[in-house]
C-alpha cells in the first residue's frame, strides 16, 4: 500500500512539474516521457485535435462568408441603434410643430429618452438570453433566430402608431424597439464567440474587431440615408413638415434590407468544429452515462448482498467473493469511458477512479457556478463587464445625444428658424463629419494594431487617453467653446479617436476569447449585458441632468463624470489576461474546467 501510495505521489509530482512548463501542450508531454493517467491523456489528446484545427484554419470561401454574414450583423445592428437620432429629431416636427416657445419642434425629454433607451433595454436581456442559449443549443441556431426577430420588429417599428388613449406613437415605438434590441443583443456573444472559434491564434483578434468595426459604417450610414430621404421628400416637407411623417419610417424600414439579404447564409451556417466537438462530448456522455449508473447500483446491491450473507454466517462466502471479483471485472472496464455528463449539475463525467479506502470518486468538469466562483476566473468575467460597463456609460452618453455636440459646435442651425428638411439635413451631415473624423478611423486603427500591441494594451492606452480627454473637454469646456471652437472639434475627435482604438473594440473582442468554450457565449453576454446597462445608466440616468441650470448647462460636469468611469476601466483592465497570440485553450487553461 505504501510502495502504491509513492509512485502515484511521485506520478502526480511529475505530472504536476510537467503541467507547469506546459500545461496545455499535447507535443510537450508526449515527448516529456511523463506517465500521465487516462483523464489527463484524453483532454490533451483533445487539445491536441484542437492544435491542429487552428493549425489547417485557412481562409477560405467558407470563412469569408462567415465573416460577411457578421460583418452585415453589426452594420445592421448599428444602423438600427443609432438611426434613433435621425428619428427622434423628425419626430419633434411631425408631432409638437405646434408647440410655442423652446418646446417647438422638440421631442420632450421623456419620450426622448424613452425611444432612445428601448433598444439598450432589449439588448440587454437578448445578450442574457440568446447568449445562454448559444451555448446550450448551438451558435448559429440562435445567431438565426435572433436576426429573424430583428427583421420582424424593425418593419413593425416602422408601422408605429397611436393606438389607443395613454398608448401614443412613442409608447408604441418604445415597445417594438425593445424587441427589436432583444434580437440585436443575440448577435453580440453569438458572432463573438463564432468568429474566435472560426478564426486561427494569428489572426483571431484582427477578424473579431473587424467584424465589429463595421458597427462604424452602420453610425454612418444611418445620417447619410437621414439625408437622402429627406431630400426626396425635401418640396413635400418645406411645404408641409407631416411628410417627414414618411421619412422617419423609411428611415427605420430600410433597416431590415442587410439582414434580409444575408438571412439565408444565417440560416445555412454551421456551428465551428471546436463547438462540435464539445456538443459531441456531451451527446456522449448522456448516452454513457446510464451505463455507468446502472452498473453502480447492481455492483452497490450485490455488496450489500454479499455483506448480509457473510454477517450471517453463509458457508458460500467463497463463492460471493469470487462473484464479486468477477461483477468488479467489467465494472474495471468502466474506467476508462470519458466524456459522460452529470445529470442533475450539467458536468461532465471525466472518469471513475478508485480510491485507496476502496470508494469510488467521479472525476467532472466545473459547472459555471463552480468555474466563477474561483476568484481567478470570477476576476477576469469582472474585468470585462466592469470595463465594458464603464465606456458605455461614456459612449452611449455622447453617440446617443450627438445632436447637443453639432449644436455646440454650431453646425446644427435654428429648430424653429430654419426650414425642417434644412435643419435635418445639416444635423446629419454634422453627425458623419464627426463620426469620419474619429469613430470610424478609430475602429480600424484597432484592427490593423490588436494582433501587434495586444487587447489589453490597446484597451489600457485607450482608458488612459479617454481619462485625460474628458478632464480636459470637462473641466475647460465652456472656456475651449468660447475661444476656440476648431480646438473643442479636435478634443472631442481624439476622445470618439480613442473609444474605438481603445475599449470600445477590446470590450467586444477579448470576453470572446478569454473564457472556455462551453461558457463562451454565456460569459460574452453577461458583459455585454453589463455594456448596455452603463448605456441605460448614462441615457436614462446621467443625460436627464444635461438640462440642470439651463439648456445643455451641465454638459461640462457630466464629461467630469464619464472621465472617473474611464478611470475604472483602466484599473479593472488588470484583472484580464492577454489573449494575444495565444490558442483559446491556452488562454483559460482547460484542466482549470475540471475538478
Amino acid at each position: 500500500m505504501n510502495n502504491n501510495q509513492n509512485s502515484n505521489a511521485g506520478t502526480a509530482a511529475d505530472i504536476s512539474e510537467a503541467a507547469d512548463n506546459k500545461p496545455h501542450s499535447y507535443s510537450a508531454a508526449v515527448s516529456s516521457g511523463v506517465d500521465i493517467d487516462e483523464r489527463d491523456r484524453d483532454l490533451l489528446q483533445r487539445q491536441h485535435e484542437l492544435e491542429e484545427l487552428d493549425s489547417d484554419t485557412k481562409t477560405n470561401w467558407e470563412m469569408i462568408k462567415k465573416l460577411t454574414v457578421c460583418g452585415v450583423a453589426f452594420f445592421n445592428d448599428a444602423y438600427d441603434m443609432f438611426a434613433i437620432n435621425i428619428v427622434a429629431m423628425m419626430l419633434g416636427f411631425v408631432y409638437y410643430n405646434d408647440a410655442e416657445g423652446s418646446a417647438k419642434n422638440t421631442v420632450p425629454k421623456k419620450w426622448d429618452t424613452l425611444i432612445k433607451i428601448a433598444v439598450q433595454i432589449g439588448c440587454l436581456l437578448g445578450q442574457l438570453v440568446l447568449g445562454r442559449l448559444g451555448d446550450k443549443i448551438g451558435r448559429t441556431t440562435v445567431y438565426a433566430a435572433s436576426l429573424m426577430i430583428a427583421i420582424i420588429t424593425t418593419v413593425a417599428s416602422a408601422f408605429s402608431s397611436s393606438m389607443v388613449k395613454g398608448i401614443n406613437v412613442f409608447v408604441v415605438l418604445f415597445i417594438w424597439r425593445v424587441l427589436l434590441g432583444f434580437g440585436i443583443g443575440g448577435d453580440y456573444p453569438l458572432t463573438a464567440t463564432i468568429v474566435s472559434e472560426y478564426a486561427s491564434v494569428h489572426n483571431r483578434g484582427k477578424m473579431i474587431s473587424a467584424v465589429f468595426s463595421c458597427q462604424g459604417f452602420g453610425n454612418v450610414a444611418a445620417p447619410i440615408v437621414g439625408i437622402i430621404v429627406t431630400a426626396c421628400f425635401k418640396s413635400g416637407i418645406d411645404k408641409d413638415v407631416l411628410y417627414l411623417d414618411y421619412v422617419w419610417r423609411i428611415i427605420i424600414g430600410i433597416g431590415c434590407i442587410p439582414g434580409l439579404c444575408t438571412l439565408y447564409w444565417r440560416l445555412t451556417m454551421e456551428d465551428s468544429k471546436r463547438f462540435q466537438m464539445e456538443t459531441a462530448k456531451a451527446a456522449a456522455a448522456n448516452a454513457d452515462e446510464d451505463m455507468l449508473r446502472e452498473k453502480l447500483l447492481a455492483k452497490q446491491q450485490f455488496d450489500v448482498g454479499a455483506h448480509i450473507e457473510a454477517k450471517s454466517g453463509n458457508t458460500s462466502s467463497r463463492r460471493s467473493s469470487s462473484g464479486l471479483e468477477a461483477e468488479k471485472a467489467p465494472f474495471t472496464a468502466t474506467q476508462s469511458m470519458v466524456g459522460m455528463a452529470d445529470k442533475h449539475s450539467g458536468a461532465i463525467v471525466e472518469e471513475e477512479q478508485q480510491q485507496p479506502n476502496g470508494e469510488f470518486k467521479i472525476r467532472r468538469a466545473k459547472t459555471f457556478a463552480q468555474y466563477f466562483g474561483e476568484w481567478r476566473h470570477l476576476k477576469v468575467l469582472l474585468g470585462t463587464s466592469i470595463a465594458w460597463f464603464a465606456l458605455d456609460v461614456a459612449f452611449y452618453g455622447i453617440n446617443l445625444n450627438s445632436s447637443i455636440v453639432i449644436e455646440a459646435i454650431g453646425f446644427a442651425g435654428h429648430i424653429t428658424e430654419d426650414k425642417p428638411s434644412k435643419y435635418i439635413i445639416r444635423n446629419c451631415l454634422g453627425s458623419i463629419i464627426i463620426n469620419l473624423l474619429g469613430s470610424v478611423p478609430g475602429y480600424w486603427i484597432s484592427v490593423f494594431t490588436i494582433e501587434k500591441l495586444g487587447r489589453k494594451r490597446i484597451q489600457l492606452m485607450g482608458f488612459a487617453a479617454l481619462t485625460i480627454l474628458y478632464i480636459v473637454i470637462g473641466f475647460a469646456y465652456h472656456k475651449i467653446l468660447d475661444k476656440s471652437i476648431p480646438g473643442f472639434v479636435v478634443l472631442f475627435t481624439l476622445a470618439q479617436l480613442f473609444q474605438n482604438f481603445g475599449p470600445n473594440v477590446t470590450t467586444f473582442v477579448i470576453p470572446g476569447e478569454v473564457f472556455p468554450t462551453r461558457f463562451r457565449a454565456t460569459a460574452h453576454g453577461i458583459s455585454a449585458a453589463a455594456g448596455k446597462l452603463g448605456a441605460i445608466v448614462a441615457q436614462g440616468g446621467f443625460m436627464q441632468l444635461k438640462d440642470r441650470g439651463g439648456k445643455n448647462a451641465f454638459i461640462d460636469h457630466l464629461l467630469e463624470i464619464f472621465a472617473l468611469f474611464m478611470l475604472i476601466g483602466f484599473f479593472v483592465t488588470f484583472w484580464i489576461p492577454e489573449s494575444k497570440g495565444k490558442t483559446l485553450e491556452e488562454i483559460c487553461d482547460e484542466r482549470e474546467e475540471y475538478y
